[in-house]
């Protein structure tokens, strides 16, 4: 099956990074379809700590990478990781899309105007300036990669944008901030010139692989509760971030994607604000929250964590149409019993199944919880990767059971520790 989609099925964070690496032994190329510099990756390599914002995880792996139309570029933060993978040794076949938008550094300091004027509507973003981006995008202010490569087309469409952007800095927000037009001109042109030989037609590229046979892995960012149309809106993300996302952020047909692989982390996480009906505030969530590291790779910040919620998950199976699921960390929960697993939602005397698009009513939603027997604090989980499924303790092998009765999709890997080594494919 050569068209894959990786996808995350709660609010990002669900270790996508490392299943992609992991799959993309198998793939000839990978390419990033959606997000910017605001969605973090962590691999693990034999000890090794790899954490990615823009470029794909299967650079690791020494395949092709791209980075698609739906991606939205920081200049500063691509050239420096492609800094720190020749430092480290690796050669990156790189290639970018001459359609991705580009982010510069007037879109971050929006991007932070606009979270101070939402009051209780912000999203909790990253300030990376990802909104904005996407906003002249849309609006079709936008300056793309390909605008880099042609000094007179950057000279007049940023003349345009950053005069429209300095009205708006000082005469909407009141900030005495002064945008040099010519020193960003120069920015843009040296980064342009810095990135002229990765840049490509990805869509073409990515179309001849699929065509040919070739296994390409369509990497996403963040997960689908965070998604423009289809999450809990507005407490998401600027780019569709659902498996459908890969059609258009990168160019290829629904036709072309052949399996679409559901992650999900054996608890729940998230980063910003917005309801979360299952939060743990108290000892559990702590608890949890320090075994699987849940702090933002981005920003560094502590991740809101809870029981395991699978009502954003049979949600995420609809709109995507996931094939098969990737549970993750589920290591993270050594020694935590009961468990619980919320199994639909109560409002007013109603039960819901599914997520309602209406804020006030989904914040008061309350869980309906199963409970489960949790297992050992004691387990050597390098070893139960070794061996594989049948190693498992009984109560966890119950546990990830349990998920797939209750939402109808196989499990076919499970992920017991952060580095690669450290996964159990089911039936392999």
């Amino acid at each position: 099956m050569p068209g894959i989609v990786i996808v995350g099925t709660q609010w990002g964070d669900e270790a996508k990074g490392k299943i992609t690496d992991f799959l993309a032994g198998d793939a000839d190329c990978v390419v990033r379809y959606n997000g910017g510099a605001n969605a973090g990756h962590t691999v693990v390599v034999d000890g090794k700590t790899y954490k990615f914002r823009l470029i794909p995880s299967g650079v690791l792996q020494g395949k092709k990478v791209y980075i698609g139309n739906g991606v939205v570029v920081d200049p500063e933060v691509l050239l420096g990781e492609l800094e720190d993978l020749r430092r480290e040794g690796f050669n990156p076949d790189l290639h970018v899309s001459d359609r991705a938008h580009v982010v510069f550094d007037f879109h971050k300091l929006e991007d932070g105007l606009q979270e101070g004027l939402k009051g209780n509507l912000r999203a909790g973003t990253t300030r990376r300036g990802i909104g904005p981006t996407y906003s002249d995008k849309t609006a079709r202010f936008g300056i793309r990669i390909s605008d880099l490569l042609d000094e007179a087309v950057l000279r007049s469409k940023l003349k345009i944008l950053v005069d429209f952007k300095q009205r708006l800095i000082s005469h909407v927000y009141n900030e005495d901030v002064r945008l040099d037009e010519e020193e960003i001109f120069r920015k843009a042109l040296n980064f342009g010139r810095s990135i002229s030989s990765y840049v490509c037609d990805v869509s073409a590229e990515i179309n001849g692989a699929l065509d040919r046979g070739e296994t390409v892995i369509f990497e996403g960012a963040q997960g689908t509760l965070l998604d423009i149309d289809h999450g809990i809106y507005p407490y998401g993300t600027s780019s569709n971030t659902i498996a459908g996302g890969a059609c258009t952020g990168v160019g290829v047909s629904p036709k072309k994607i052949d399996k679409i692989i559901g992650v999900m982390k054996a608890y729940i996480s998230r980063v910003g604000t917005g309801p979360v009906p299952t939060e743990l505030k108290g000892e559990i969530g702590d608890r949890i929250r320090e075994a699987g590291g849940e702090y933002g790779t981005v920003t560094g910040r502590p991740r809101r964590v809870g029981w395991l919620d699978l009502v954003p998950v049979k949600y995420s199976i609809r709109i995507n149409g996931i094939d098969e699921l990737v549970v993750t960390k589920l290591d993270v929960l050594n020694g935590v019993s009961p468990l619980k697993i919320c199994i639909g939602y109560e409002y007013e005397g109603r039960r819901l199944d599914t997520i309602p698009a209406n804020i006030r009513i989904f914040e008061r939603c309350k869980p309906i919880y199963e409970e489960l027997e949790g297992w050992d604090a004691n387990i050597n989980w390098k070893r139960v990767a070794e061996k594989g499924y049948d190693a498992l303790p009984r109560q966890a092998k119950e546990y990830l059971e349990r998920i797939e009765e209750h939402v109808k999709v196989p499990i076919r890997i499970v992920s017991v520790g952060p580095e690669r080594r450290e996964t159990i494919v089911l039936g392999g």
